[in-house]
């Protein structure tokens, strides 16, 4: 859901183990020189023009950026998914255009293909059952340029994550009023079919806080009911795993990709820490280990993955924040480094990003915490190189920029924002 209305309504070490195009160079000698120049350059400024000129060769790097739209609060800025080209040398975004056939469009999913894009629209009145939906576009595939192909109801209110599975086949949504999913095939024009499975999650009632709280945190997190928060699989398609962060639960699901179902695991689901409110979830480069992220407590659980049987054994957990943090934190987006070596996480109320390293049996040691520079991060992603690190400020109305030093993995800040309306979601694609 909204954290930023959600949040504002309530008032808000180390892990155990788990077990362009490139230049022309028509003649010998211009391909000597300018050779050598590049060396050059390349060597008195990291990431520059050389390095943009191989990059560009491989295609052009095109961002898209969700976020809230409906103008139902004075914070609600976005004026729809806007589309912005990426500098492969500086990874500075240039703006492009905005779609502003959508609402609300604060989650996005691009398909494998690069050919789609599918976003949520966070509403809960869509039509007369208070359902919110989900919007399909094509992509342009020389400009860019997103061509809306329809929307249909997401089967509950107030979709907050939708993610495609492996196969293609289906883009499966996550509701969180009412804490439901759903999956929806995809057709072959890229449209999306009325919903070949729908489940509501129920349990019983939740504490508001977890036990496990950094000392003076006074967020809260909603637990008036079940709040379906992210749905995705596994690595190899065959399990679904979702996150309530209403009910404390990770609902682990097999799929039916035949028949565009999901039946429940041989263990359907586990139990979290009490108030903790996992909100998102990451798996390691091997598919072995998953990293489930608590909203409320802002902690990190380390679990091993079964992955015969989905079976999910947490493990350890480990703070996103430092021992000496004291006050409000609410923790939002978790993303491993393309290299699988780092995990990052954003803390909202701190203004901060966390950075693991991933050892080598999965477990994490907490490296280093960011300062964010700006208001309330909530998504994070990497650029198609893994050069860049883009954090969407919900309250600050921008886009911070930071390139990653590939061997400590620690974001650079690059002094570049991006000025966006309440972003909520960051999605790339090289045409």
């Amino acid at each position: 859901m909204d954290a930023l209305h959600r949040d504002d309504r309530y008032k808000m070490q180390d892990a155990a183990h788990p077990g362009g195009r490139p230049l022309k160079q028509p003649r010998a000698m211009r391909r000597t020189v300018l050779g050598l120049l590049a060396s050059g350059l390349a060597a008195l400024i990291p990431g520059g023009w050389s390095a943009r000129a191989a990059t560009t060769a491989q295609g052009r790097i095109l961002c898209y950026v969700g976020g809230y739209s409906r103008k139902g609060s004075p914070e609600d800025n976005a004026k729809g998914i806007s589309l912005f080209e990426m500098d492969p040398a500086t990874g500075s975004l240039s703006f492009i255009s905005v779609f502003p056939d959508t609402d609300n469009p604060s989650f996005l999913a691009i398909s494998a293909d690069q050919r789609f894009l599918y976003c949520v629209n966070e509403i809960s009145d869509f039509d007369s059952s208070h359902s919110g939906a989900v919007t399909a576009f094509s992509i342009d595939q020389a400009t860019g340029a997103l061509k809306k192909l329809n929307r249909v109801s997401s089967g509950g209110a107030d979709p907050a994550h939708l993610s495609i599975h492996p196969s293609g086949k289906y883009v499966m949504v996550a509701n969180y009023t009412g804490g439901s999913i759903a999956l929806f095939p995809v057709r072959p024009d890229g449209s999306l079919g009325e919903h070949t499975f729908f489940y509501k999650n129920s349990g019983p009632k939740m504490p508001e806080r977890a036990a496990d709280n950094p000392p003076g945190n006074y967020a809260v997190s909603d637990h008036s009911g079940p709040h379906a928060h992210m749905i995705r699989s596994d690595p190899s398609g065959k399990f679904v795993l979702v996150c309530d962060a209403g009910l404390d639960r990770v609902y682990i699901w097999a799929m039916d990709e035949a028949e565009g179902k999901l039946v429940p695991a041989e263990v359907p689901y586990i139990s979290m820490v009490p108030g903790s409110a996992p909100r998102h979830l990451e798996f390691n480069t091997r598919g072995d280990v998953v990293y489930i992220l608590g909203e409320q407590n802002s902690r990190v659980v380390v679990a091993a993955f079964d992955r015969t049987t989905g079976r999910i054994t947490p493990g350890g957990s480990t703070s996103t924040v430092t021992d000496l943090f004291r006050g409000s934190t609410l923790a939002a987006g978790i993303r491993l480094h393309p290299n699988g070596k780092y995990l990052y996480v954003t803390n909202r109320l701190g203004n901060s990003i966390a950075i693991f390293d991933v050892l080598d049996n999965g477990g994490l040691k907490l490296h280093d915490i960011v300062w964010e520079r700006a208001d309330y991060g909530r998504a994070l992603a990497f650029d198609p190189t893994g050069q860049f690190l883009f954090v969407t400020n919900q309250k600050s109305d921008s886009l911070s920029i930071f390139r990653v030093n590939p061997s400590r993995g620690i974001p650079e800040f690059t002094w570049d924002f991006v000025p966006v309306g309440t972003p909520s979601d960051v999605a790339f694609i090289r045409l």
